[in-house]
């Protein structure tokens, strides 16, 4: 396969760039179903986030940046897809002890800290409507606390289970302001690398009963877990962020939380109360009235100066 096949898909306008990212997002919506039936087959949370960006990252290792210029913001990029895999394993942790809808709004909470890092990092200009989607998401947030979904859940549980969307946020930020010198898949890769090298400690040090897939079910749900979730939607996902900006990405990809409870709900069996349903509408509602930062706002290359781009 050249490097010409696989270059970036054609999005040329933010309305295709903004389909895209929905569409990726209904994928990343499954990983529930996928990663409940591996838990259930016994291997441990970092077994399964490794084979879930191993196979990405051997498919589009060809594509590493190596020449000097991109050092840089390819390694900027590797780091950032080993702390998105360390949050991932919190987003785990939290499908083995909370309802999917649960699991599924916390993390749903990204948009609020894209905005914010967004803000510090960037330089975006975050503004009320900013400040009132991020309201919303915490409000939501406290709907499930207060005696809603999370059930029994320890602080400590809830901390884990928000290093996703911490991570996530930003990535999307990192993705959208700072790697222009990159093409989508060399973002790809490094973020996939990234991931796979920050699952390796663990993944060596797990019981290899804990690592190895048991069965021909256990390997296609492996497969699937690499193909659907990963690397077809993350294509897609780097290579339309940087069209729309953070704002816009995490309005199109609204989609993956009704994904999500529809996987609980119909997979699994999981009744959708009132305070679920409530805190999923209140979540969506924010993430569609997030303003949509463009990458360039005032501040920027300021910004940018903190990683020498």
């Amino acid at each position: 396969m050249s490097h010409a096949t696989l270059s970036t898909p054609r999005l040329a306008s933010p309305a295709a760039a903004t389909a895209a990212i929905a569409i990726a997002s209904v994928c990343f919506g499954l990983v529930p179903l996928f990663a409940r039936e591996l838990q259930a087959a016994g291997m441990a949370d970092a077994s399964i986030a490794f084979y879930r960006y191993a196979l990405s990252t051997a498919i589009m290792l060809p594509f590493l940046p190596r020449t000097r210029a991109k050092r840089k913001p390819a390694a900027i990029m590797v780091g950032t897809g080993m702390l998105m895999s360390l949050g991932w394993l919190g987003y785990l942790d939290a499908l083995r002890t909370l309802p999917v809808a649960s699991a599924g709004v916390i993390y749903m909470s990204y948009p609020l800290f894209a905005l914010l890092l967004g803000w510090l990092l960037a330089g975006a200009w975050v503004g009320w409507r900013g400040w009132l989607s991020g309201a919303m998401i915490l409000g939501g947030a406290l709907l499930l606390t207060e005696g809603g979904g999370l059930g029994g859940a320890t602080p400590l549980a809830v901390l884990k289970a928000l290093a996703a969307p911490l991570t996530f946020g930003l990535g999307i930020v990192i993705i959208s302001s700072f790697m222009n010198g990159l093409t989508a898949p060399e973002r790809m890769v490094c973020a996939t690398l990234g991931s796979v090298l920050g699952m390796m400690p663990l993944v060596v040090a797990a019981p290899v009963a804990t690592f190895m897939p048991v069965g021909a079910s256990a390997w296609l749900m492996v497969a699937g877990l690499g193909l659907a979730t990963a690397l077809v939607p993350q294509l897609l996902y780097v290579s339309a962020v940087p069209l729309v900006g953070p704002g816009r990405a995490a309005a199109a990809g609204s989609v993956e939380l009704p994904t999500m409870l529809a996987v609980g709900a119909l997979a699994f069996g999981e009744a959708l109360g009132a305070r679920e349903m409530a805190a999923a509408a209140l979540v969506l509602s924010a993430i569609l009235i997030a303003p949509a930062v463009r990458p360039g706002a005032p501040g920027l290359t300021g910004r940018k100066r903190l990683f020498g781009l």
